[in-house]
């Protein structure tokens, strides 16, 4: 399991103050961005340099407990099945309290720059989404 801490922002946040509920993508995407950057798989590298792309094909969330402005919260990622050509996260928010505030997934795909066509997981993405499962 990877764990990302970050807090919640005003400019996450309704009028009320609670967490608007697409930014719990924010948060998890945030998590996977630093993830994929800690195992050597920096997205400005893949944009600029690479012949392929990892895209997301699906994105679910569940939401359990509201977060407001200044909540703390650490993203728990697990990788779920690891194919060929794809793999999914399952993500855990979870508050200062230790309380699951949200749960959900990303599916991800690899695709190559020219035609989008699937292509096989680099091999070092593989062993580090592995080391996550």
């Amino acid at each position: 399991m990877y764990t990302y801490q970050t807090g919640v922002k005003l400019h996450d946040t309704d009028a009320a103050g609670v967490l608007f509920f697409a930014n719990y993508f924010r948060l998890t995407h945030e998590a996977y961005e630093n993830f994929m950057a800690s195992v050597g798989f920096e997205f400005y590298h893949i944009i600029h340099e690479a012949d392929y792309v990892v895209l997301i094909v699906h994105a679910e969330c569940d939401f359990k407990r509201p977060l407001y402005v200044g909540s703390k919260v650490t993203v728990e990622i697990a990788a779920g099945n690891i194919g060929k050509t794809s793999f999914t996260l399952n993500y855990t928010v979870v508050n200062a309290d230790g309380n699951v505030v949200a749960s959900g997934n990303s599916v991800h795909a690899c695709v190559d720059k020219q035609g989008f066509n699937a292509r096989v997981l680099p091999d070092g993405l593989r062993a580090a989404l592995e080391g996550i499962a």
